[in-house]
């Protein structure tokens, strides 16, 4: 069996490419180990910070490492907070509260939320990918599923938040699950 380690801490993340590659046969998807040193995520954009993590993780594992970045970029905030979407609370909710504080009075409510996936073995990147969904920031938060962004991430053609869609619709339609596709496309073929 090949061996695909989702290079992070947050189990939501970890859910959400399992649920996508839960059919995809001969691959054991692994979360990553603890104790292995941390890396700072100093790169100026979403796929230097992916390829960051997968080339530095990947050093420690078997098998294939998997790394995203990920995060809301609010035109009206010029685009923050972007990369620095980890730093801008420190909690998703903290991080929602402030993205619909700071958008109050603005009429200008348009976002993307874009997500890059690096895999990397023994250093080396093996693999890459971007995706992006535009939508807009509503008023207040809607939905319970997700995380992170979700609740505050409204999609006008499916005129709902990310956080009312199921797990199937959000892995079909969102950033994230554009790049799952990707990769599910990707490990079939390796």
């Amino acid at each position: 069996m090949k061996s695909l380690t989702v290079a992070t801490r947050n189990p939501g993340k970890i859910h959400e490419v399992r649920l996508a590659l839960q059919d995809l046969p001969g691959w054991a998807i692994e979360p990553l180990p603890s104790g292995i040193p941390e890396i700072d995520e100093s790169g100026a954009t979403f796929i230097e910070n992916a390829t960051l993590k997968a080339t530095h993780y990947s050093r420690f594992v078997e098998g294939l490492a998997l790394a995203d970045d990920s995060g809301l970029c609010v035109q009206s905030l010029g685009n923050l907070p972007g990369v620095w979407t980890a730093r801008y609370g420190a909690t998703s909710e903290t991080i929602n509260q402030r993205v619909l504080k700071e958008l109050e009075g603005s009429s200008n409510r348009d976002a993307a939320f874009n997500c890059a996936f690096v895999v990397a073995r023994s250093g080396q990147v093996v693999w890459t990918t971007e995706a992006s969904l535009a939508g807009q920031i509503p008023l207040n938060p809607a939905g319970d599923s997700g995380f992170g962004f979700d609740p505050i991430f409204f999609v006008p053609k499916l005129r709902k938040t990310l956080a009312q869609l199921t797990s199937e619709e959000k892995n079909y339609w969102s950033a994230r699950g554009q790049a799952l596709n990707e990769l599910k496309r990707f490990l079939s073929m390796t």
